[in-house]
């Protein structure tokens, strides 16, 4: 059975994409502990990020530091942090989350609830801000 991540790309269930390319895609988390929240997965179904081939995990990290890139031009941060869970969903990916301090990549914190038009303004900048 395709990952809820896995429909995403495929365009069954909607996300506020960022980015795409042959074997990444980068989307909003809805559930975001920041705004700006990102996540990048890649488009083949792979539960365990450990199990990417060498070459797919590097490009994997390349397309995400555009990304990043993006993300820190829009939202007011210090960093993009990265974070590499992948128990919630069992389909290969990372977290770029803007933050100012530590806490602020805390996944116990209460999600942000964001309106669909902040949704939309935000993925249309970071969009908009990549190279």
């Amino acid at each position: 059975m395709a990952s809820i991540f896995s429909k995403i790309i495929s365009g069954e269930i909607f996300s506020y994409k960022i980015a795409e390319d042959d074997n990444f895609y980068a989307f909003l988390d809805i559930f975001p502990i920041t705004k700006g929240h990102t996540l990048v997965v890649p488009k083949r179904e792979v539960d365990y990020i450990f199990d990417l081939d060498d070459v797919l995990i590097g490009e994997m990290n390349i397309f995400a530091k555009k990304i990043a890139k993006a993300i820190e031009k829009v939202i007011p941060c210090k960093r993009i942090g990265v974070a590499v869970l992948g128990l919630e969903v069992p389909h290969a990916h990372i977290h770029l989350i803007p933050i100012t301090t530590e806490k602020d990549i805390d996944f116990s914190r209460p999600k942000l609830k964001l309106s669909e038009e902040e949704f939309m303004t935000i993925s249309r900048k970071i969009r908009e801000n990549l190279k």
